[in-house]
């Protein structure tokens, strides 16, 4: 009964083995992180976001077409 039991264990033991090698190797390897943008706070309410993500006005940029138009300002 003993040798049945060592044997469940050690085919058990190379099962788990094998798949944790698999997993590791089926892994992507690590894409570079996104590039760093600069960040500029809306002229109305303050929120940062990415530049390219500014809506530009004469005064300054805005999170937002709606902030812009409220402070009065014209697009460039």
């Amino acid at each position: 009964m003993m040798k049945y039991l060592v044997l469940v264990l050690v085919i058990a033991a190379v099962l788990w083995w094998a798949r944790s090698r698999s997993r590791t190797a089926t892994r992507k390897p690590n894409a570079a992180p996104p590039a760093l943008q600069a960040m500029v706070p809306c002229t109305h309410c303050g929120v940062h976001l990415p530049r390219a993500e500014a809506v530009p006005g004469v005064l300054g940029l805005y999170c937002c077409d709606e902030h812009r138009r409220v402070c009065g300002d014209r697009s460039r």
